[in-house]
């Protein structure tokens, strides 16, 4: 599993997972409640591996920010809710990312992130956070 195969899907709440393509879209499941639900290409997705996050000097991929979730939690869930406050969330993103741009990244993107993480963490799906050519890597080391 990669996070080219995660989906968001904008007014529907959680992670979907590609099931399946089709002539008008793809078939996708929820992480949340395994309900399957038929997209067409005219939803708005976004595929988790090309989100970025900001920050004062660069653009950090999605997957960077939920490695170092990661490794501050030691692969457990985060230690907040995506429902908390906005000053813990951003307290909080402020320890796995300091140079974050506040003016650009709001409390609403923070709580996708956690509860996003939390998602994979809870249905194992951690492993995708791994580089496809690091995967391959420690697949030939084994």
């Amino acid at each position: 599993m990669s996070l080219d195969n995660i989906l968001s899907i904008s007014g529907k709440p959680g992670l979907y997972q590609i099931v399946t393509r089709t002539r008008s879209g793809f078939v996708a499941e929820s992480l949340i409640d395994k309900k399957k639900v038929s997209v067409n290409m005219q939803s708005n997705v976004s595929v988790l591996s090309e989100i970025a996050i900001y920050t004062l000097t660069e653009e950090v991929p999605l997957r960077s920010v939920l490695k170092k979730i990661k490794d501050k939690e030691n692969g457990e869930a985060t230690s907040i809710s995506h429902k908390d406050d906005k000053i813990k969330l951003e307290e909080y993103f402020f320890e796995v990312l300091p140079d974050y741009d506040e003016d650009r990244v709001y409390a609403s993107d923070i709580k996708k992130i956690i509860q996003w993480y939390n998602l994979l963490q809870q249905h194992d799906m951690l492993d995708a956070l791994e580089e496809p050519s690091e995967k391959a890597a420690s697949e030939e080391e084994e």
